[in-house]
């Protein structure tokens, strides 16, 4: 009889434990996190990848910050922000669009760069989404079973937002992981481009050290919502410095977070690829 209860009872140990490791997204390759105030997110590379696509696809259609919070804490909801091919029924994606509801293909959906754009198509056509309940507009985009849910993720949405749209500078960092190799085969300024419209990389392929020139009103917050996405996918792009507006930050910290230097510019996004 013991040895059946041990039984049991190991088992559903190893089950909570490859629970735990599921939910926690662990990534060998690295963390990130945001702080605004007194608050601290911490998401997986995955999650801060999509997270900073989010901001730049709001960015570039010129959407208020509360559209990327809306957007965050739908996809935290909905997939705790990956981009997966299941879900209930034929929902797949970030934000668990499905298909017999009009969001496209199943490979559309799947293309995050589409369905990012869906979903904010969507929240614009909403006229007051910018005063509505968080959740209400999540609901109202989303017709989710749980509708209430949306805001548990409201809070941290918020942080992920303010920092990655740029407003919160110097607000998100990486701790990664650079030895490994990188499984991506796009273009980083393809996939900048895609991301924030029109965005020209000078690059020196001799000392790996590339910028971005800043122009316009929005300096600071275009500047740091760059910076920040250029953070977000640093492993995939393998990026190792990233300077900006008298800060820097550098892959392989323990701790990730961005120290102030002389040799950083308030006008140009400075970055260095391995």
């Amino acid at each position: 009889m013991r040895w059946i209860v041990a039984t049991v009872v190991a088992t559903v140990a190893l089950v909570l434990v490859v629970f735990k490791v599921f939910e926690s997204g662990s990534d060998a390759r690295g963390f990130c996190v945001a702080t605004v105030g007194d608050r601290t997110v911490e998401v997986d590379l995955e999650q801060a990848k999509w997270a900073a696509l989010m901001a730049a696809k709001a960015q570039q259609r010129g959407l208020p910050p509360r559209a990327t919070t809306i957007a965050i804490a739908t996809a935290y909801q909905e997939s705790k922000i990956r981009n997966i091919d299941y879900g209930d029924r034929d929902s797949v994606g970030l934000f668990q669009q499905r298909p017999s509801q009009g969001w496209g293909t199943v490979e559309q959906i799947l293309d995050p760069q589409y369905s990012i754009t869906k979903f904010y198509d969507a929240l614009e056509k909403l006229d007051d989404y910018e005063s509505m309940e968080i959740t209400d507009a999540a609901q109202a985009v989303q017709r989710s079973g749980f509708p209430e849910a949306y805001a548990d993720h409201e809070a941290d949405a918020r942080v992920l937002a303010s920092s990655l749209r740029g407003f919160s500078p110097a607000a998100f960092a990486c701790s990664t992981d650079l030895t490994t190799e990188s499984s991506t085969s796009a273009d980083l300024e393809d996939y900048l481009n895609a991301a924030f419209g029109r965005v020209r990389v000078d690059s020196d392929p001799s000392s790996g050290q590339s910028a971005i020139a800043l122009t316009g009103e929005d300096v600071d917050s275009r500047g740091w919502a760059l910076a920040q996405f250029l953070v977000a996918n640093s492993t995939e792009f393998r990026i190792s410095e990233v300077t900006f507006d008298d800060m820097r930050w550098e892959a392989g910290q323990s701790e990730p977070g961005w120290e102030p230097t002389e040799d950083a510019s308030r006008t140009e996004v400075r970055f260095v690829r391995r």
